[in-house]
């Protein structure tokens, strides 16, 4: 995801989750009704962040790391809610 320096992370995550939370509940109602006190999403978050001069062989390394063409199409075989169509 990328940003303008304006906005905080916290602004960022907060936006995100929010879009998407509504957009789950107008698609998916009976999904509040499952949820333990009715958030989907937790309180908490992870961000990390790169600036324009950030190391480009680290970002390499951590994306390589994330998973191989394989698992990635094993887990799009599992059910999972299209959030967006």
């Amino acid at each position: 995801m990328q940003s303008i320096p304006r906005l905080s992370a916290a602004q960022i995550i907060k936006t995100v989750k929010n879009i998407t939370a509504k957009e789950i509940y107008k698609r998916f109602p009976e999904v509040k009704e499952k949820l333990w006190g009715g958030q989907f999403w937790s309180d908490g978050y992870y961000v990390s962040t790169v600036g324009q001069h950030g190391n480009e062989k680290v970002i390499q390394e951590y994306v390589k790391k994330q998973g191989t063409e394989k698992e990635y199409e094993q887990l799009l075989k599992q059910e999972q809610l299209d959030l967006f169509e």
